[in-house]
């Protein structure tokens, strides 16, 4: 399957495999998760939402001290060890029969995933450069969603069979897949720790970095983005047009599909700093060109509202694509070599407070406001878009060398 991407073999084909697996597994839970927790494991859909918020808080603590150890032990052993830990948690979860347990073991889970992803990131940038680098995050964001749609489809006979068996082989399913994709990491070659700081230099230079802090919470308000497909448009899509109910799945199918066979052509464009913040003022443009879009499906009858609702996918998925290329090449460059897993770490943490808090801002303005809504969320697409190009500039004047990061 991944010989059909165009990733070359050796350690860039191993850490797409890793991917690969991880997603299949994990896509195929998340997919039948909210009935599984609430026919099986005894939780109600309001304690499910808050269960999930509790541990989401959380997980915003472990990106950087996690990536932190990353630098300090190798990003091999510690991604290895994590992917590992998820795999345990993904196991627990067939224990869970209440509240208590479920936000225990869900907060063991997402903990141990947001380190992965630092660690993992610490290590892709410990193992490649250059070209090969930037396509294999590319290839690896394409192969996280064909793994999903993989696990989704899995994860559609549970649903059919609607048991708790079923259920609990989709669990075991996720737990076999995060095991495996530890080991695989574990296969590839080790990346030696960074050296240890000098006398009096703070551990965890990124929490002083205020020009990376404001890049990071520059790329959090384009990251709204990210929960308008799975949340925001299924509800605006009832509400506010006249579309069938079938549009969501075409949504995702577009998303879906774009993204595995367009994101490396995509990525391969933005290489450095300069393309990368010339990609950031595009990509703030065409996600304000999409809510424009999904404001207009509102107006027709159900053909005008369908076609432009696929429209607005497109451009949606168009500037999604273009915001990670740019997110991925600015948060590497600027992080010092020696601590890319804390500074990883400290980026992905911006995105995922943005979309923790995204639901139930974006519910208010969007479907609650409506048109005026997705106008002023557009203007903040585009500004914050403007604005990561100061930000980086002024992240460029003040790096320092690594040793005293």
């Amino acid at each position: 399957m991944l010989k059909r991407f165009p990733v070359p073999p050796g350690p860039p084909r191993r850490l797409a495999l890793a991917s690969l697996l991880m997603t299949a597994g994990n896509g195929a839970f998340m997919t039948c998760s909210a009935l599984y927790f609430t026919q099986v494991g005894g939780l109600t859909p309001t304690t499910l939402a808050l269960g999930l918020t509790v541990a989401g808080a959380v997980g915003l603590l472990a990106g950087v001290p996690l990536g932190h150890l990353a630098d300090r032990r190798g990003p091999r052993e510690v991604a290895a060890a994590l992917v590992a830990l998820n795999g345990v948690a993904a196991a627990g979860y067939l224990l869970v029969r209440g509240f208590p347990a479920f936000v225990l073991i869900a907060s063991v889970f997402v903990v141990s995933e947001r380190g992965s992803r630092a660690a993992l990131q610490a290590l892709i940038a410990g193992l490649l450069e250059g070209d090969q680098l930037v396509r294999t995050r590319a290839v690896i964001r394409s192969v996280n969603n064909l793994g999903v749609a993989v696990g989704a489809l899995l994860a559609g006979v549970a649903l059919q069979i609607g048991t708790t068996w079923a259920f609990s082989a989709v669990l075991v399913l996720d737990t076999l897949s995060f095991f495996a994709s530890a080991l695989v990491l574990r296969g590839l070659p080790s990346v030696p720790p960074a050296p240890p700081k000098p006398a009096g230099a703070p551990k965890l230079a990124v929490l002083r970095d205020a020009p990376f802090a404001v890049f990071t919470a520059l790329s959090g308000l384009l990251s709204l983005h990210t929960v308008l497909l799975e949340v925001i448009v299924p509800l605006w899509i009832i509400n506010h047009t006249h579309a069938p109910v079938a549009m969501v799945t075409v949504l995702f199918v577009v998303n879906t599909i774009s993204v595995v066979l367009f994101q490396v052509r995509v990525a391969t464009r933005v290489h450095d700093m300069t393309t990368g913040v010339r990609a950031s003022r595009l990509a703030g443009l065409i996600l304000c060109a999409a809510c424009v879009l999904f404001a207009a499906s509102s107006t027709g009858d159900a053909v005008v509202a369908g076609i432009v609702l696929v429209a607005a996918g497109v451009v949606h998925v168009w500037g999604e694509m273009v915001v990670s290329a740019a997110g991925w090449t600015i948060s590497y460059e600027l992080a010092p070599a020696d601590s890319q897993g804390q500074y990883q770490g400290f980026f992905f943490t911006g995105y995922a407070a943005s979309v923790m808090v995204a639901p139930t801002v974006l519910v208010f303005l969007l479907i609650q406001w409506g048109t005026p809504g997705w106008l002023l969320l557009g203007g903040v697409f585009v500004l914050a878009g403007l604005a990561i190009g100061p930000a980086v500039n002024w992240a460029t004047r003040n790096r320092v060398a690594p040793s005293t990061a």
